[in-house]
C-alpha cells in the first residue's frame, strides 16, 4: 500500500463517497471544491493507497424477505489453530453469515451476524449448518427487535 498524507479534501472525498457511493466524478468534484480531473486523480490515489477498499451496492433485506437478524456468540471446545481455521472455513461458506469476528472474553470466541427470513430458517441454519461443526461447545443467540442505527461508514473524525 502506498502511504498518502490525507488533507481535508481527501477526507471530504471519502466522507461523500461513504454517504453516497454512486456520486459521479463531476458531482463529487463540485461537493469538494475541485475540478473533475484533480478530483478523479485524488480518488484514484485513494484507491491505489488502499483507503478505498472497494465499491458495493447495499440491498434492502426486507425486499428479499430477510427480516430476522441474529447475533450469535460461539464458544469452541479448544483454541488450536487447526480448530479455529476449520471453524472459519465452515463459516465463510454460509451465505446467511454477514459478519464473523474472532473476539476476546470468557463467554465466546466468535461473534456472528446472521440474516435469515424467519425463526424457521434460523432453526434450519442453526441445526443443519452451524452446529454440525463438532468443535462448537456453545451457542448463544440474540434476535434483533429493532435496528436503531445501521451504517457502513467508518468514523473519519
Amino acid at each position: 500500500m502506498n502511504e498518502l498524507t490525507l488533507d481535508k479534501i481527501d477526507f471530504a472525498i471519502l466522507t461523500h463517497l461513504q454517504e453516497h457511493g454512486r456520486l459521479s466524478n463531476q458531482e463529487l468534484a463540485l461537493k469538494v471544491g475541485l475540478s473533475p480531473s484533480p478530483c478523479s486523480r485524488r480518488v484514484k490515489a485513494l484507491e491505489d493507497a488502499g483507503y478505498i477498499a472497494g465499491y458495493s451496492t447495499l440491498l434492502n433485506p426486507e425486499h428479499f424477505n430477510l427480516a430476522l437478524t441474529v447475533y450469535i456468540q460461539i464458544r469452541l471446545e479448544k483454541h488450536t489453530s487447526v480448530i479455529l481455521e476449520a471453524f472459519e472455513a465452515d463459516i465463510t461458506r454460509y451465505e446467511e453469515v454477514q459478519e464473523c469476528s474472532l473476539i476476546t472474553g470468557r463467554e465466546a470466541d466468535y461473534h456472528l451476524k446472521v440474516l435469515v427470513k424467519d425463526m424457521q430458517d434460523y432453526k434450519l441454519f442453526l441445526l443443519d449448518k452451524l452446529t454440525t461443526n463438532s468443535h462448537i461447545a456453545g451457542v448463544h443467540s440474540s434476535f434483533v427487535l429493532k435496528k436503531v442505527k445501521s451504517s457502513t461508514a467508518i468514523p473519519l473524525g
